[in-house]
Parts: C-alpha cells; structure tokens; sequence
C-alpha cells in the first residue's frame, strides 16, 4: 500500500516540526508542557497540515499512556464506550491518551461521555480541531483544558520541508533531481501555510516530470500547475468563510482600497459570490452611511449586474462598488442612530404614540381632545415644531450629524429652518 510521503516523513521530535515557534520554540508554554512529562487535557486550534496530528504524536511517545485514536468525522458514542471499558484492566493500566481529531464534529452528548473520565484523570484528552473550539467544544469540556493555537506556517519555514521531501525521494529512486530556479520557493509559498499541501505537491511533481538523462526534471511550469489555487483556505461554514467577510468588511471602513480588492478577491476565487454582494450592501450603509447617500444605489447597481453576470466577469462591477466604498467619505451615524433606537425599543422604551401621531381614524371617537396633527407642508420651510416621540422619551437624541460636507450641509439648513444655534 502507498504511503503518503507527508506521513512517512512526519517529524518525530519537537525540533523537527515545521513552524509554530510561538509555542514549541525554546521556552514556548507548550514545549515546556511537553517536556514536563505532565500532559494536560488540551485543545489544539488551527488550520489543516499546521502540525497539530504531528505534535500529538510526539506526545504520545513520551507518556506512557496507552494510545487511542478517533477522528470525529467517523466515531459513535459505542467507539468512545469501548475506550472507557478498556479503563482500569490490563488494556490500559495507567490510564489512556485520547487523540481525538476534529472534535467540532462530536455532538454535546458524545463530548460529555468523556467529561467523568477526564475528571478523575484516567483519559488524558487531546483534542484537535479547524474551528474555533470557542464555538464548537462545550464549556464543560473547553474548562478542563488548555487551548493552544496553531497557525499557518510561513513560507520560509515551510522551504526546508520542502527541500528535505525532494532530498528523500531523490534518495528513495536513486535518482537526481534538477528543479528550476523558483520551483521550490514556489510552492513554499503557494500551499498557503500547509505543510502537508507543500510535500504533497512534491510528491505529486516527481511522480509526473519527466526523466532525463538520470534525474527528475522538475519545471516550475509544472510546479504552477500543480499548486494553482492550492493556497486557497475557505470554507463556507468555518472560521474562513466569516474571517474573510470580516476582513473585507473593515479594509472597506478602513478605507483602505488595496485590503479591500485583496479580500473581495478570496471571495470570488472560492465562489462565493453571495457573501461578497452583502457585505458590500452592507457597507454601503453601515460604513458609508449619509456622507455620500448614493454609494447605497451605485453598490446596489453593481450588485445587480454582478448577480446577472455571474462569475468571472461578476468581478468588474464588485471591484466598482468595493473601491467607491474604500474610498469614499465616511459616516457611522445610520448605525450608530438606528442602534440606539433599537436598544431603547428593546429595554421597553416604548410608551404610547402622541395624540398628534395617530391614525386619523380615531378622530372624535370618544377622546377628550382632537388629534391636532399639523401638517408641516403647510408651514413655511415645510417645519412646524411638534411632539414626536412618545412622553417618557422627548428629548432623546438618537442621531448625531456625522462631520462629513453632506451631512453637515443638512445640519446647517435644519438649524436655519429651525432657529437653533
């Protein structure tokens, strides 16, 4: 059976494993946790081929606990079962480690199996997960354990596990390997901080470039080919999907063009059309606002247009509206007003409508006095003074004029309508 070079060459010691320093470099919490020989329950949080399978088992090796595995994706409750029955007899005797990977899909009842046995200390736990273990692992289990993250590995420490993948196939053929100027940087940059996307990758070109004259020619054509979108993380229900519609959406109130492709770009290159249009609708008001009301209908054209293209030439009218909001004037008072509303309506700031503001219908219908509405057309300025809000909140304000020319334009005209200084 063939095995994946990734796995065959999976570090067995805590030097050998490829980037997070942050934790596992000299005098990292988890280095010293591992060295300590006492392993906690812990969590460990991070994209996919970022070393978290890899540092497990190399904790594994130095307990000398029994070792269980289960991937979430397939275990039942019987699988977690069967490891508690093996506790206390001659299977486990001082106990088990649990390697558990992607711990996001077990339900709260599988989760919670485990909770008595975690307690008392005969199933050490080590979970891993892609998501947010903030979301998807219970509180119960989440406070007996320590959450560690792992993040994507840059490029420059990705290239020596690279280099040493060409020099084990090379070894394993017998064959010399000729790479073109740029292929190994290639795809050091291009497999997005997984490591094991960049082995794979290699694998894959030494297996499919051509022999000559004794050694592998590897062309960073070929090299392009095989990595082309493979930098691509996103997934339309995880951590990627909303850490990319978060991101455009502040590079656009950031008002910062260049963030703002660079982000709308992610979204288009995984398909997802749908949650670029919002956000861009959504800044349009939230972002933009009153400084420049007619970003709200120029966006909304450009939406339009894109959802009747489709993709790829969906691109042109979302860049449009993407860089009018980055660069337009901005205004927070539509958020702001509409926020401090709601708050009030909520915390039942609602009392009854002045007698002025109801339906006409109640006219002489038994009332002690007439509506008494006043028609503001009928005033000069089309502005007569009158009440508005119910009793217990006269005087509120709830929007604030933003600084911006526009709104400070209609600031001015209502206080010259309205004889406010």
């Amino acid at each position: 059976m063939h095995r994946p070079l990734a796995d065959e060459i999976r570090p067995s010691t805590l030097d050998e494993v490829v980037g997070q320093k942050h934790i596992l470099g000299p005098g990292g919490l988890l280095r010293r946790v591992i060295e300590s020989g006492e392993v906690p329950n812990m969590v460990f949080y991070g994209p996919s081929g970022t070393g978290k399978t890899t540092v497990a088992n190399i904790i594994a090796k130095r307990t000398e606990r029994s070792l269980r595995r289960l991937n979430a994706t397939n275990a039942s409750l019987n699988d977690i079962k069967a490891i508690i029955a093996e506790l206390d007899t001659m299977l486990a005797p001082g106990g088990v480690l649990l390697y558990l990977d992607e711990i996001q899909y077990f339900n709260k009842k599988q989760q919670q199996s485990l909770l008595e046995f975690i307690e008392d200390g005969r199933i050490t736990l080590i979970a891993s997960t892609t998501e947010n273990p903030y979301f998807y692992v219970y509180n119960a289990l989440l406070s007996r354990s320590t959450v560690f993250e792992f993040k994507t590995v840059p490029a420059e420490e990705v290239l020596p596990a690279v280099t040493r993948a060409v020099g084990i196939l090379s070894e394993r053929e017998g064959l010399a390997v000729r790479l073109e100027d740029g292929v190994a940087e290639h795809i050091a940059q291009s497999c997005g901080g997984d490591v094991r996307k960049a082995i794979n990758s290699v694998e894959l070109l030494f297996s499919a470039s051509p022999r000559i004259g004794g050694a592998v020619e590897i062309s960073l054509e070929d090299a392009k080919s095989a990595t082309q979108r493979s930098a691509m993380r996103y997934d339309r229900e995880g951590d990627d999907h909303f850490d990319t519609l978060s991101a455009l959406m502040k590079s656009l109130r950031g008002s910062d063009p260049d963030a703002a492709l660079h982000y709308l770009a992610r979204l288009l290159e995984a398909g997802d059309l749908i949650g670029a249009c919002r956000r861009l609708l959504c800044s349009a008001s939230e972002d933009v606002g009153l400084a420049y009301p007619q970003a709200a209908s120029i966006v909304k054209s450009c939406v339009d247009s894109a959802l009747q293209l489709g993709l790829p030439e969906a691109k042109l009218p979302l860049a449009e509206a993407a860089l009018l909001l980055a660069t337009a004037p901005k205004s927070n008072s539509v958020v702001m007003g509409i926020d401090a509303a709601m708050a009030d309506v909520r915390a039942g700031k609602a009392g009854p409508y002045p007698r002025e503001l109801q339906n006409v219908h109640a006219d002489g219908a038994g009332f002690e006095r007439e509506q008494g509405y006043k028609y503001p057309h009928d005033f000069p300025g089309h502005w007569v003074e009158q009440q508005y809000l119910p009793d217990n909140l006269v005087g509120t304000k709830y929007y604030r004029y933003g600084d911006n020319k526009t709104e400070q334009a209609a600031k001015a005209y209502w206080e010259r309508i309205k004889g406010e200084k």
